[in-house]
């Protein structure tokens, strides 16, 4: 919809009627919205490929904030909105099939290998301190994080008992967040394609469900072949 700088805007807090929290709202020629996801300043390609998920694949009507040190995206809404929760921003914390999940950390996998074998000892090192800081950060385990990654990252998804019980919100920003990490490490996005090959592990059926998700989500455009 569009893209604004921070003068182009108010920005302020109302509480929320029914929760004790307050709820950041974005006024724009008088036009309301409501904070989405939050991003930071090397996130760029992240914020922009998630806010034009919204705008351009789900038609939602949305607005990228670009800041010095940050990024945000905000779906628009009416403030009665905040009573029945029934906003127009869209919600990123829906339930996932457990095929999603196991999809996702085969990418992981396959990343965290591809790094391993082709850059080595230091690079992995330095890998597995950002994912541990993104797990401790959005507490994607519940415990010790350190000893819970470990396990997702060298144990077969494809035998796990027991998937975390990650949301679609979950699933998204680990994905943004890989990509973003893979490309930090690799200086391009050749890994893509390669980490898509694990993949082929997968029934062939929910593979293609997978992949269906994965185009509707805010990071399907970055987890394609050849992304930029």
């Amino acid at each position: 919809m569009f893209i604004l700088k921070r003068q182009d805007v108010e920005i302020y807090s109302v509480q929320h009627p029914k929760k004790d929290q307050q709820v950041p709202i974005l006024q724009y020629q008088g036009q309301t919205f409501r904070l989405i996801s939050m991003f930071n300043a090397a996130q760029e390609e992240e914020a922009r490929a998630f806010w034009r998920d919204l705008t351009d694949n789900r038609g939602k009507a949305c607005v990228l904030l670009e800041e010095p040190d940050r990024y945000s995206v905000w779906g628009k809404i009416r403030l009665e909105q905040l009573n029945t929760e029934s906003s127009e921003a869209p919600q990123e914390t829906g339930e996932v099939p457990v095929f999603c999940i196991q999809a996702c950390l085969l990418l992981l996998q396959a990343v965290y290998m591809d790094i391993e074998d082709l850059l080595g000892t230091r690079q992995v090192s330095t890998f597995r301190k950002e994912l541990l800081n993104l797990f401790q950060q959005h507490r994607f385990v519940q415990g010790d994080e350190n000893t819970a990654m470990t396990s997702l990252l060298e144990t077969d998804p494809l035998a796990l008992v027991q998937m975390p019980p990650w949301r679609e919100r979950h699933l998204n920003l680990l994905l943004l967040e890989l990509y973003r990490l893979g490309k930090h490490h690799f200086g391009n996005a050749n890994f893509v394609e390669r980490a898509m090959t694990a993949l082929q592990d997968m029934p062939l059926k929910e593979r293609g469900l997978f992949l269906g998700w994965l185009k509707k989500t805010a990071a399907g455009q970055l987890w394609q072949p050849g992304s930029a």
